[in-house]
């Protein structure tokens, strides 16, 4: 498996992050929905990743600027098929270590209240993040949840694998 910095221009990505919006639509209220579709991911102040076994993307993730020292993650999804099987962890991993390189020290997410979302809450509490207020221009949502955590400064660490490959 490899992480690759996507750009969101092959089919391959945009169908798994069609997957991704649909099952949000049908878990949670429209309202309460704040994934970001193909135009919101293609922003220059979100850097997005897929994870690639061979040809297969087996999930993604991404970070959007908040402002010069604090960002959001965004779009965490792995496949279906492929759950609980160290790739939500793999790439958080390497969200966490590229978030601090670009020069971070806070990375915050919201994340769903229903149970359906309970294994990803877990992973982020593992992670280190922590319960928190709405950030952004998050209000409160019953629906929703919102953790965060502080990151190294300047961390130096050599990433899993960066490609710049279409998707």
């Amino acid at each position: 498996m490899r992480v690759v910095v996507d750009d969101l221009s092959g089919p391959r990505i945009a169908e798994f992050l069609d997957e991704h919006v649909r099952q949000m639509r049908a878990i949670t209220p429209l309202e309460s929905k704040h994934a970001l579709d193909l135009d919101g991911l293609r922003r220059p102040e979100v850097t997005f990743w897929s994870v690639m076994d061979g040809e297969a993307v087996v999930g993604c993730g991404a970070i959007q600027r908040l402002d010069e020292a604090h960002a959001e993650l965004k779009s965490m999804r792995t496949a279906t098929t492929r759950k609980r099987s160290g790739i939500a962890s793999l790439l958080l991993e390497h969200i966490l270590t590229e978030a601090a390189r670009m020069g971070f020290t806070r990375l915050s997410l919201e994340t769903g209240s229903a149970e359906f979302f309970a294994p990803a809450r877990k992973l982020y509490e593992k992670f280190g993040f922590e319960y928190c207020e709405p950030f952004g221009d998050y209000k409160p949502d019953p629906h929703s949840v919102f953790m965060t955590r502080e990151l190294p400064e300047n961390r130096h660490e050599t990433p899993i694998m960066i490609d710049n490959v279409p998707g």
